[in-house]
């Protein structure tokens, strides 16, 4: 009972806090990128021997994600499935790391399991359910530790595409899971704007530039256009790596200032990730 308690209890952030301690003391602190499949085995059959994750495997089913069951082979203990049929090693990375995080969190409030879409993972406002947020904090803070990710990039400079293709290999994450923790610490005003034929689905803020005026209302909003100056708005005008390397925007494009975005056309989620940075 007392393990089931710890389950409810713990913090998703907690939760890996602590996976990050023994990480670190069992293989030193260069231990990335983690690997989940075989963390989350060797872990879970550690602390809760007769409930343990017997197995991780991978299916191509469209519209999924991720999903965390009981073991189909009547085995005790539960099964880990992810979406096998995508490019990006990644998005599997994160969704691996999501599951293993219901498993560790939820998984005694619904002994039924839990699956995911598409949109529990790839979005990140408060519109998603608790327990698919909790998931993703969780997945976050184990593959990508606030200390380490600090020392990659200090939280008072400007980030380049060269910054963060540099952490999305230290940490084996998309693109999308590096800037959203990225905009959770850092002090420079910015905004990550993801949008999908030229309409904003969600943006988020860095504290300090949601303090100055600067975020989208989408949650309870009619549709957003995309600003028609930018270069989310123009794929056509822009190639790959001209659209990664920036521009420059005067006042009134994004926002009432001076601005600069980087955007990624993201085949692999058919989105539009742009990354809008202010001056201090």
């Amino acid at each position: 009972m007392a393990r089931k308690q710890m389950s409810e209890e713990l913090s998703p952030a907690r939760w890996a806090f602590n996976i990050t301690h023994i990480l670190n003391t069992v293989l030193g602190p260069e231990h990335f990128p983690i690997n989940v499949q075989e963390v989350a085995k060797e872990l879970s059959l550690q602390m809760y021997r007769d409930d343990p994750i017997t197995e991780i495997q991978g299916k191509n089913i469209p519209g999924f994600e991720g999903a965390l069951f009981k073991d189909p082979s009547g085995q005790k203990g539960w099964a880990i499935f992810f979406n096998n049929s995508f490019q990006s090693k990644g998005r599997i990375n994160f969704t691996l790391a999501h599951e293993f995080g219901h498993y560790l969190i939820h998984r005694v409030r619904y002994p039924n399991g839990i699956q995911c879409s598409e949109s529990d993972l790839v979005r990140w406002d408060s519109e998603l359910g608790q327990i698919e947020h909790q998931a993703n904090v969780f997945a976050a803070n184990l593959l990508m530790p606030l200390d380490d990710y600090r020392r990659q990039i200090p939280d008072n400079i400007k980030i380049t595409m060269e910054m963060m293709d540099v952490v999305t290999q230290r940490y084996a994450v998309s693109l999308l899971a590096a800037l959203i923790r990225w905009i959770d610490y850092t002090s420079k005003r910015a905004i990550v704007v993801v949008s999908r034929s030229g309409f904003i689905l969600w943006a988020k803020p860095s504290k300090s530039a949601f303090s100055s005026g600067i975020f989208y209302r989408t949650a309870s909003s009619p549709p957003i256009e995309v600003p028609a100056n930018s270069i989310a708005a123009r794929p056509a005008d822009f190639d790959i790596e001209k659209a990664k390397k920036g521009m420059k925007h005067g006042p009134g494009v994004w926002f009432k200032e001076p601005s600069e975005e980087i955007t990624v056309f993201a085949d692999q989620y058919d989105l539009t990730i742009s990354i809008i940075q202010f001056a201090l």
